[in-house]
């Protein structure tokens, strides 16, 4: 997960729908590029391959809220975020990145 472009639909929620461990390496492939946008992008993907409608039963978010906040053009809170990765179940992990003191790409 490299760039910013929406991987085909079918094919990929077949691979990532209910799938935590493939959830994963694809957002920490995103995190690991330190750009905002792409990782906000890789979040709404995974959104979209568990199916947008029931993601937001399932978190309580509205469904249009859902496609404004993880279009990859908007920066969602972190309360947001974290709901967003639970529903996913996903949780987040620290670990030494070697990057100290570089700026974030985005932000």
């Amino acid at each position: 997960m490299t760039d910013k472009t929406t991987p085909e639909a079918p094919a990929f929620a077949a691979k990532y729908r209910d799938n935590p461990g493939a959830i994963a390496k694809y957002l920490n492939d995103a995190l690991s590029t330190g750009d905002l946008a792409i990782i906000t992008k890789a979040i709404g993907d995974l959104v979209r391959a568990q199916g947008v409608s029931s993601f937001a039963r399932k978190t309580g978010i509205r469904r249009n809220n859902v496609y404004k906040m993880l279009s990859g053009e908007r920066n969602p809170g972190f309360g947001t975020v974290i709901t967003v990765l639970q529903a996913l179940d996903i949780q987040l992990a620290a670990k030494p990145g070697g990057r100290l003191g570089q700026k974030l790409k985005g932000s």
